[in-house]
């Protein structure tokens, strides 16, 4: 397995250290705050390791940031074991840095069972080999912005993706408050259905609240602009493998009073709606 898809995984398979107690670390990248979808994807890891019943898959999360995280330091993710039902499983986690709670996330687990069924269909966009790689976008973007976040912005990654409507990081203009991206793991990952929804909810974070700032001509590389996810939730429909293309199509219905709100559906190459996600995110500008 290809090192950065390698070192992922080893950060979301936690260290046990009591009974629904587990810890959890950051890489050392040089990012001042813990990126929120590894808190998400820990978090899942979390609660999956206290649901014994290997039938019954997370169906649903609801979380919210509470402080940013410190990447220097590791966190404590607390289990409560809510409920276990006849066919559903509910758990609280807790994830805590020096004594505070810094996420809190409610997971819900549903054994299969067969039931009426419908979905949207899929966006009609390019496939990903004509689409726009974040690796040449970073390549573009950091020759206007020679700064110290270039080796950051550079370096190998885990997850490829691919863009279909990429918005000018160099000079950004007002566009549609929508998106769609591609995305996959570089290598090939287990079958493991639990393990691909912990990668995917830990993706899930990426571009998401990108979205809701769009259409109003500004990039997180600017010093009046601040961003950070507020909460996150997310719906997992159909079993799905993150070493395949999917297609993560993000829009924004509103944005006001500095927060954005985004939602957010995956689909794969067969045009499957495999999961689906919302956010709320800080979007503040500053004088």
């Amino acid at each position: 397995m290809k090192q950065p898809l390698a070192d992922l995984l080893e950060l979301l398979d936690l260290e046990q250290i009591e009974m629904n107690l587990f810890r959890g670390v950051s890489p050392d990248e040089g990012w001042q705050r813990v990126y929120g979808g590894q808190v998400i994807g820990q978090a899942l890891v979390a609660a999956y390791r206290t649901v014994e019943d290997p039938e019954r898959i997370a169906h649903s999360l609801h979380g919210y940031f509470l402080r940013p995280g410190d990447t220097q330091c590791p966190i404590l993710y607390q289990v409560d074991r809510i409920r276990d039902g006849r066919s559903f499983t509910t758990r609280r986690v807790k994830a805590i840095q020096k004594g505070e709670a810094i996420f809190s996330m409610s997971a819900s687990f549903h054994v299969k069972e067969k039931g009426l069924e419908h979905q949207v269909a899929a966006p009609s966009t390019p496939e990903p080999g004509d689409c726009r790689s974040e690796a040449s976008l970073i390549e573009e973007y950091c020759s206007a912005y020679p700064d110290e976040t270039n080796d950051l912005l550079k370096r190998a990654r885990p997850i490829e993706m691919r863009y279909v409507n990429p918005v000018n990081e160099i000079n950004p203009e007002p566009l549609p408050p929508e998106q769609s991206v591609w995305i996959r793991t570089i290598d090939t990952m287990p079958d493991d259905l639990r393990l691909n929804q912990c990668l995917l909810a830990y993706a899930s974070d990426m571009t998401l609240i990108d979205t809701s700032y769009r259409p109003h001509a500004v990039n997180w590389r600017q010093a009046n602009f601040q961003v950070a996810s507020l909460d996150h939730a997310m719906w997992f429909h159909q079993p799905f493998k993150t070493d395949q293309w999917l297609q993560y199509y993000q829009d924004s219905p509103h944005s006001g009073g500095g927060r954005g709100f985004s939602r957010g559906t995956f689909f794969d190459q067969s045009g499957t709606l495999v999961a689906s996600c919302a956010q709320e995110g800080l979007i503040r500008l500053h004088p």
